[in-house]
């Protein structure tokens, strides 16, 4: 049986330098998919609590979005592409099978001749999270000096927009963070990452992979590539998880939820974030919330949050935040990091 830390862990120099976001050009709002679905003039806005989100076209891909962010990020922080020395993407989704979305980010970036490292990390929805989490150590050892990390994630494309319950609360984007070892100042203080595969049917696109491929199935192909999600088991099995993980990060960090100063969710849906607000007490003007105008954007909702929060001067230097959030799997994971 999987126990938790207890007491504090040494922290671990992390900065990030700068972060930026990038959306597709179309918005598509509630009030049209109302339209489109026959329905009553705000059923869509009711059911999902999305009142607009940016939809991607043909055009767009993952690469062209994330390497929109990744500019952005590296303006943020006065760096050029040329002093990277990693590029990685945290996508839930991916442009094609091979190779990984962070090598045709690099050809999208025009590094295609500077071999910069590029690799992937996978854990859908918390692919930040993960990715911070997992980078943290060969910077702070020194393999690496600064890192692009990227999540960009096209979620449309896999959704039946029938149902409402799971097509209304998606959107597309990508969110870029650059990273480099701390200097005594910013910091992760607590982190923790858990699955429950009990509820790996929870969440899921069959195809996509080997298992599931045409070329093996005696069973039609297409079905198999829409998103399915039983809302409710994910609700309550996120929900019964939820509270100890959290106090598990405090408990790491030795802090006290009142001693942080922003709480950035994965933006998964209205329920799963006013839950958590009134199950963990906390007040809304400590959350930092996007879901009403963007959605759930997969992995980038995390990091859009954050960048929209830093971007808008409501996250400062020195702050303390706590990032949390859910994914398929199912996973949980959270981070307390000194801004």
């Amino acid at each position: 049986m999987h126990t938790s830390a207890s007491s504090p862990r040494p922290a671990r120099a992390l900065a990030i330098l700068g972060t930026g976001h990038a959306l597709p050009q179309r918005v598509v709002t509630s009030a049209e998919l109302d339209r489109q679905l026959g329905l009553e003039a705000g059923s869509v806005a009711r059911i999902s609590g999305v009142q607009q989100r940016h939809v991607a076209d043909p055009a767009d891909t993952a690469a062209s979005l994330g390497a929109s962010a990744a500019r952005q990020a590296l303006h943020a922080a006065g760096l050029e592409l040329g002093q990277l020395d990693l590029i990685v993407c945290a996508s839930g989704t991916m442009d094609q099978g091979m190779p990984c979305n962070a090598a045709l980010l690099q050809r999208e970036l025009g590094l295609g001749q500077s071999g910069i490292a590029a690799m992937d990390i996978n854990a859908s929805c918390l692919g930040f999270i993960a990715a911070l989490d997992t980078l943290s150590w060969p910077i702070q050892a020194g393999h690496y000096r600064r890192v692009l990390l990227v999540c960009a994630d096209i979620a449309s494309c896999g959704l039946d927009w029938q149902q409402v319950e799971v097509c209304g609360i998606f959107g597309d984007g990508a969110a870029a963070v650059v990273l480099e070892a701390g200097d005594g100042g910013p910091k992760i203080l607590a982190s923790r990452l858990r699955t429950y595969a009990e509820g790996a049917a929870l969440c899921q696109i069959p195809a996509g992979g080997s298992r599931f491929h045409p070329r093996r199935i005696q069973v039609p192909f297409e079905p198999l590539t829409s998103f399915t999600m039983q809302g409710k088991g994910v609700f309550r099995l996120a929900a019964k998880h939820l509270p100890e993980l959290m106090d598990d990060l405090l408990q790491q960090a030795a802090l006290s939820l009142a001693q942080i100063d922003w709480i950035i969710p994965h933006q998964a849906s209205q329920q799963a974030m006013q839950h958590a607000a009134k199950r963990l007490s906390l007040g809304p003007e400590k959350v930092v919330d996007i879901f009403a105008q963007h959605g759930n954007q997969v992995a980038a909702s995390l990091p859009t949050a954050l960048d929209i929060a830093v971007r808008d001067g409501r996250i400062q230097r020195g702050q303390t935040l706590m990032l949390i959030g859910t994914g398929a799997g199912l996973s949980l994971g959270g981070m307390i990091l000194e801004y």
